[in-house]
């Protein structure tokens, strides 16, 4: 017989206590998603550089049209706070110094991805769609392939589609800011 046993979950705000009071330290490198505090890889070479050329082009591209952030949480509800590994904002004065971004100010999230692409397609993804994130790209450093994620619903998002590194992409609040796929995934 199998025994079911309960999980604790947390919240943003007592995750964020935990932050405060040193039961969790800067460096611990967790995600809060679902309430559960879930461990993130080490961020190897590739996929550093992979993340540094991202944000090299969408700094020249959309300029001062949108903020961008690498590698900083996003609220996602009271239970999620992932930290995608660039994250494209409506501007802000304030660049959400009172507040990390939420749903609604954001305009793209790209998940880079080696050795978790499975896990984000199979738990970042739809938890980006269950919470109205309009668009998400996952770049899949090893295959060398960019999934582009739209029209988000409660079960996933009812647009996908694989680009390689031969196609170029371009946001979809943004049409006219076409990059690359080779200029990223190098």
């Amino acid at each position: 017989m199998a025994i079911q046993l309960e999980k604790r979950l947390f919240t943003v705000e007592e995750y964020h206590r935990m932050a405060e009071t040193g039961i969790l330290q800067e460096d611990d490198r967790l995600e809060l998603l679902r309430g559960e505090l879930v461990k993130m890889s080490p961020i190897g070479t590739r996929h550093a550089a992979c993340v540094n050329r991202l944000l090299r082009l969408f700094t020249q591209r959309v300029g001062d049209m949108a903020i961008v952030a690498v590698q900083n949480p996003i609220r996602l509800n009271d239970n999620s706070e992932p930290q995608p590994d660039l994250a494209v904002l409506q501007p802000r004065a304030d660049f959400y110094a009172t507040a990390h971004p939420q749903p609604g100010d954001i305009l793209l999230l790209i998940e880079v991805a080696d050795t978790t692409v499975d896990f984000d397609r199979e738990v970042k993804i739809p938890l980006y769609a269950q919470n109205h994130i309009n668009e998400v790209w996952l770049v899949d450093i090893t295959a060398q392939t960019l999934e582009l994620f739209r029209e988000p619903t409660p079960t996933g998002y009812r647009y996908q589609q694989q680009l390689t590194i031969a196609d170029k992409v371009a946001m979809a609040v943004f049409p006219d800011v076409e990059i690359g796929v080779a200029e990223f995934i190098g």
